[in-house]
């Protein structure tokens, strides 16, 4: 880092101090400087002529671009109400994020290099997982499917240009261009770190864990996630799925506690936890 990365780090970590809830506000060349450290981390440098709400943009977005180190970069993002749902008991799901949230998913996609669902949130929401409100290229689109129960009609299996991965613990064949991970299961769960490991193998260093809450919550009970978003959209549902599902602890003493910022985006608010080095 030179002298003038190291000032403008301090200046960041000084406005951050000062804003406990911090507005961020995503300009567009905000948006171009991350889109370009995406591709080359040397980029990776806040501009000193921003305003206090462009650099918490920065400050939200630029820890998802990796450590840098050659290592794997796990981050997840969940969407959820107040009282902490991602669905009514019925399964609705889609209008649980406002607009703001959306496009926040967006842009978490466009800065990985891979999005990753479980089978069931594949199986209830059909996603596209592409990247329609944010400037960007889309992400490979993998599901975990260990016993092959998604349809190869399933929309994230189309032909688009995007590169498709199916990891699974059965024989089944996929579409053609459907790349296939076979790695065992037990009791019906593949491993989180042999999915980690196999996708770097793969080529694919920057991870977005998208859902559903259980997957998520295999991965964060691994150790593997570094980065965490949570969005908290301003609406009651008093019932349905939970947004993380995990391994609880016996006491509090042990519950997992990231070191955690707040911002305020649009409508909705986003906390932003980091995991160990995340």
């Amino acid at each position: 880092m030179n002298k003038l990365e190291r000032v403008l780090a301090a200046d960041l970590a000084a406005r951050e101090a000062s804003m406990p809830l911090a507005r961020a506000q995503m300009s567009g060349r905000v948006w171009a400087a991350l889109l370009a450290a995406r591709s080359d981390a040397s980029q990776a440098v806040p501009d000193p002529l921003w305003s206090p709400d462009e650099f918490a943009a920065w400050s939200l977005y630029s820890p998802l671009l990796g450590l840098g180190d050659g290592r794997p970069f796990l981050f997840a993002q969940v969407g959820q109400s107040l009282d902490g749902r991602v669905a009514t008991p019925a399964g609705e799901s889609r209008d649980v994020s406002g607009r703001d949230g959306l496009i926040h998913l967006h842009r978490c996609r466009a800065l990985a290099d891979a999005v990753i669902v479980g089978v069931g949130t594949a199986l209830a929401d059909d996603p596209r997982l592409t990247v329609r409100l944010a400037d960007g290229d889309n992400p490979a689109r993998i599901v975990i499917d260990p016993s092959g129960r998604l349809d190869d009609g399933a929309t994230v299996f189309r032909d688009d240009g995007c590169r498709r991965i199916v990891v699974q613990a059965c024989g089944r064949d996929r579409p053609a261009g459907v790349e296939i991970v076979r790695l065992p299961a037990h009791d019906g769960c593949m491993d989180a770190g042999a999915v980690a490991a196999a996708l770097h193998d793969l080529g694919l260093r920057r991870v977005l864990i998208e859902g559903g809450g259980t997957t998520i919550g295999r991965f964060l009970d691994a150790g593997l996630v570094n980065r965490l978003h949570v969005g908290i959209a301003p609406l009651i549902i008093g019932a349905g799925r939970s947004g993380l599902t995990m391994r609880p602890p016996t006491r509090l003493a042990e519950a997992q506690r990231p070191r955690t910022r707040v911002f305020c985006l649009g409508g909705d608010v986003i906390f932003d936890c980091a995991f160990g080095t995340g």
